[in-house]
């Protein structure tokens, strides 16, 4: 790998990975560096997908977090899946 491809500095014979931590992949959106930053497109367009399929109105200016936590909510009350 080249440096570019680096994504740690961390000497990678002390890395690793599964063990018994449990689901490392999922976040608490609170908990999220970029979770105030404004929703990403693709937040959006689904998000507007699942909204309108539960007939409701969100506002149009969430937050990464808020939306994710929407999605979530909506996800929870429908036949859809991830």
């Amino acid at each position: 790998m080249t440096d570019s491809n680096m994504h740690s500095e961390t000497d990678p014979a002390q890395e690793t990975i599964g063990g018994t931590e449990g689901d490392t992949t999922r976040k608490d959106p609170e908990d999220w560096v970029t979770g105030d930053e404004p929703m990403t497109g693709a937040q959006r367009s689904y998000l507007d997908t699942l909204a309108r399929e539960a007939g409701e109105e969100l506002p149009a200016d969430l937050t990464k977090a808020e939306a994710s936590e929407h999605i979530d909510r909506l996800q929870s009350n429908s036949d859809r899946t991830s």
